[in-house]
């Protein structure tokens, strides 16, 4: 009986697994402070821009100061010049800098990404202007273009040109001179970009096309370019706002000048502030130039079909 009675005892339950001793949110606790941080630096600027745009702000005549409605976006559409010069050459800028940065910056990845020797070598010479700074790039180009000891020099003992010749404060060559110093700078920009994604090519496909005969330059027409498609959109798009919000190089360089021929948007609103100290239309230039980088970026992203699949 005892046996039978022991027989008949049903099982025991499993045991309940013990629930983890880390809390599903213990992650997003733990992020919670940077997030926050990176939250704060980053709205309190932008809700500050948009505010200021709306006031009459400059601490070196407070009588003044005071709210100011829409006049500062009325006044930079209706009544200042400057701005429409330099939104002008800004977008001259970004289209001059962006297209060539990318076509020398494809055509150095194509060239690196090929077997030779000192290969190694080569990428860390490509790729070293883009560790440098906007400022440093500035000084090193500046001294370049010394009228005294730089390339003018060397030229003019060649006999090209003449002695005392700057690149810099003549009108008809300080856009070309500008130009040269920043692809120094950031064409190895793309060529990183352009390299890594050249790195996931499938070889297969370059040995099938050879299989049928097909030359290198349909090859790079049909197999490279296409799978390049979303890293070219994606780097030109980063660079064109780079290169749109660039300061440090131009100021350093040229200073906006001569005569404002080298002065874009984002150094007017510089000098706006900075030196007319007149920060309320300064918040509002910079509001309106924000307001286009986004039009553009959405408009760009639209047209180019971004992430979409290549046919």
């Amino acid at each position: 009986m005892a046996q039978a009675a022991a027989v008949a005892k049903p099982p025991a339950p499993p045991r309940r697994r013990r629930a983890s001793a880390t809390p599903r949110r213990l992650p997003y606790l733990l992020i919670g402070p940077a997030a926050l941080l990176m939250l704060g630096f980053i709205a309190y600027p932008v809700i500050s821009v948009f505010y200021y745009s709306l006031q009459e702000y400059n601490p070196t005549k407070p009588w003044r100061n005071g709210f100011a409605g829409f006049d500062n976006f009325v006044k930079i559409f209706t009544d200042d010049p400057v701005f429409w010069d330099t939104l002008v050459f800004s977008a001259k800028w970004v289209f001059v800098e962006v297209g060539l940065q990318l076509l020398f910056g494809l055509a150095l990845a194509l060239i690196v990404n090929q077997t030779f020797v000192g290969r190694g070598i080569g990428r860390a010479l490509v790729f070293s202007p883009w560790a440098v700074s906007g400022v440093l790039t500035s000084a090193i180009w500046v001294l370049l273009y010394n009228s005294q000891t730089g390339v003018t020099r060397y030229l003019a003992d060649m006999g090209i040109g003449s002695y005392g010749t700057s690149w810099l404060s003549d009108t008809s060559t300080v856009f070309s001179a500008a130009v040269v110093a920043d692809l120094w700078r950031g064409v190895p920009f793309f060529a990183i970009l352009i390299l890594a994604d050249l790195q996931s090519v499938s070889k297969d496909l370059y040995e099938a096309a050879e299989v049928d005969g097909a030359s290198r330059i349909k090859q790079f027409w049909h197999i490279t370019l296409p799978h390049l498609k979303d890293a070219i959109i994606l780097s030109t798009l980063l660079r064109a706002v780079w290169e749109f919000n660039n300061v440090d190089l131009l100021y350093t360089l040229t200073g906006g000048g001569p005569a404002g021929e080298t002065t874009t948007l984002p150094l007017y609103i510089a000098n706006t502030s900075v030196d007319a100290h007149d920060f309320g239309y300064a918040s509002a230039l910079t509001t309106v130039a924000f307001v286009i980088l986004l039009f553009c970026s959405i408009v760009y992203l639209r047209l180019s079909k971004f992430g979409g699949e290549n046919k």
